[in-house]
C-alpha cells in the first residue's frame, strides 16, 4: 500500500479504474506548527469534529464489523472486488485487507480514513504491528494501549517517508479485536499538515467506534 500515491489519484481503491485529477478544493484550516520528524507520544487532536452520518452499520456505504459516527462531509464507500489479486498491491497491507474509504475532500482536505480488517482471532497489537511494517519506508512506530468506544484498542503513530515526494509524513491507527476478526482505523494524508488538521475525524471515529 502506497498512500500517497492512492491520494495522487483521488481514490483509486473504491474506483479501480483510471486516474482523474484532484479536483480542485477549499483548503481547511492548517496547524501552523512545523511538521514532526518523529511520532509524538501522546496523539491527542485538538479540535472535535461536527458529526456527520454513521459508517459501518446496516444500510450504510460499507457494511463492516463496527459502526461509527464520521465527521460532518465526509465521503464514504466500499472498496470494489478487495480480494482481486490483480490489484493486491493496493487492497493488501500486511495481514489486513481494505474493506471502506472516506473521503475528505469534501470537508476541504486531501486524505482517507480507510478501515482495513484481518481475518483471524490473534491480539489486535499484532495485526496492527503487521500491518505498520508493511507499510513500505514506515518508522519510528509509537504504541499504546486505549480504548475505541468502550473496547480495548491499541493505537499507533508512526511516520512514513516517501521517496518519491522525498518527504516524511506522520500517520497513525487503531486496532481492535471483534469476533469477526481484527479492525484496523487508519488515518494518512497528503503531508503532516493535511494529517494532523484531520485529527478530529480520526478522533471521532475512535471514541464513537461500536461492535456491528
Amino acid at each position: 500500500m502506497v498512500p500517497a500515491a492512492a491520494l495522487l489519484v483521488g481514490g483509486v481503491l473504491t474506483g479501480c479504474g483510471e486516474a482523474e485529477p484532484l479536483p480542485e478544493i477549499t483548503q481547511g484550516a492548517r496547524p501552523t506548527t512545523a511538521p514532526a520528524t518523529t511520532a509524538p507520544e501522546a496523539p491527542e487532536a485538538s479540535a472535535s469534529a461536527v458529526a456527520g452520518a454513521s459508517l459501518g452499520g446496516p444500510g450504510t456505504a460499507c457494511a463492516l464489523p463496527v459502526s461509527f459516527t464520521l465527521a460532518e462531509q465526509w465521503e464514504p464507500e466500499a472498496v470494489k472486488d478487495p480480494e482481486n489479486p490483480d490489484f493486491a498491491a493496493l487492497m493488501r497491507q500486511g495481514p489486513a485487507t481494505v474493506r471502506c474509504e472516506a473521503d475528505a475532500k469534501p470537508s476541504g482536505h486531501v486524505g482517507y480514513l480507510r478501515v482495513w480488517t484481518a481475518e483471524g482471532k490473534g491480539p489486535a497489537r499484532t495485526t496492527l504491528e503487521g500491518f505498520v511494517k508493511a507499510e513500505k519506508g514506515s518508522s519510528a512506530a509509537v504504541y499504546r494501549e486505549t480504548k475505541a468506544g468502550t473496547l480495548p484498542a491499541t493505537e499507533v503513530t508512526y511516520t512514513v517517508h516517501n521517496e518519491v515526494m522525498e518527504e516524511t509524513k506522520e500517520e497513525r491507527a487503531f486496532a481492535v479485536a471483534t469476533p469477526k476478526g481484527t479492525v484496523i482505523v487508519h488515518l494518512g494524508g497528503l503531508d503532516t499538515a493535511e494529517h494532523r488538521a484531520m485529527l478530529p475525524a480520526y478522533e471521532l471515529a475512535r471514541t464513537t467506534l461500536k461492535l456491528g
